[in-house]
């Protein structure tokens, strides 16, 4: 592992040294940052798809893209004299260690939670013993940023929330809140207001996240989820259409609804 990773920021630096790419050199942190994002997307695609599928070639190639976005980054810190690979897995190792009292120290956690709560009051210790200036904050919610996708963000800012009971008590009671978003999407449709239907499907999405909370899912997983089911079943809509001398244009809905139930059956 050692040699192919210090392979693999040799060839980066070569890239970046004179005479090498000139795409390669023009790179910033800023420049790059949307392929981080990116890599990072299609590495999440790659897990739930290599999960559904057994086969794992593809989650390899997107951890050594995403893999890649690092040492881009590590590579522009040094030479900038900010920091280096071999420092940044160092730091992330004496994290682990710190926060894991109970495998390399004497702290007795049993659950999960209890992990996840130390976890918490370690970080937030190391934060005011570093020394860095602390961003001022009016609100606990102001940690969870606002760049975040809307389904993350929403997901945080609910946790966040509910560490201090401001929460429901029962996935029965999210439930409930749904079916009051639900009533009052109809009413802001029968005034035809487009600012209060948004707003009114807004407060929905945010019910369902906090519905997905206490069901312990993970609403970003399950939606994706959806999508590649929804996508595979109107490719087999395609594919009959197709078969048939068709295409979606020229068929009924009725036609499309008959063979969206038949490729549904035939995955249920």
């Amino acid at each position: 592992m050692g040699n192919k990773f210090d392979e693999l920021v040799a060839v980066m630096r070569r890239l970046r040294a004179p005479g090498g790419c000139p795409w390669d050199r023009e790179q910033t942190h800023l420049s790059l940052a949307q392929y981080l994002l990116e890599e990072a997307y299609e590495t999440f695609d790659a897990i739930h798809s290599s999960v559904e599928s057994g086969k794992y070639d593809s989650l390899k190639e997107e951890l050594g893209d995403l893999l890649l976005q690092i040492v881009f980054h590590a590579e522009i810190a040094e030479e900038r004299g900010d920091f280096t690979a071999e420092e940044i897995a160092g730091d992330a190792a004496e994290k682990l260690i710190r926060r894991h009292p109970h495998v390399f120290g004497e702290a007795k956690l049993e659950s999960s939670r209890d992990v996840l709560e130390n976890w918490d009051t370690l970080k937030a210790n190391e934060r005011l013993a570093s020394g860095r200036p602390q961003r001022r904050t009016e609100s606990m919610l102001d940690e969870v940023p606002v760049h975040f996708p809307a389904l993350l963000e929403a997901m945080k800012l609910s946790k966040k929330a509910a560490k201090t009971g401001f929460d429901w008590k029962r996935a029965e009671d999210v439930l409930e809140k749904i079916e009051e978003e639900t009533g009052e999407i109809r009413q802001a449709l029968g005034r035809n207001s487009r600012s209060a239907i948004e707003e009114e499907i807004g407060d929905l999405l945010f019910a369902i996240v906090n519905l997905a909370r206490h069901l312990e899912v993970e609403p970003e997983t399950a939606l994706k989820r959806a999508n590649r089911k929804f996508r595979q079943r109107f490719r087999h809509i395609e594919r009959k259409l197709q078969e048939n001398g068709q295409s979606t244009e020229d068929a009924s809905l009725e036609e499309m609804e008959r063979l969206w139930q038949s490729a549904k059956n035939a995955s249920d």
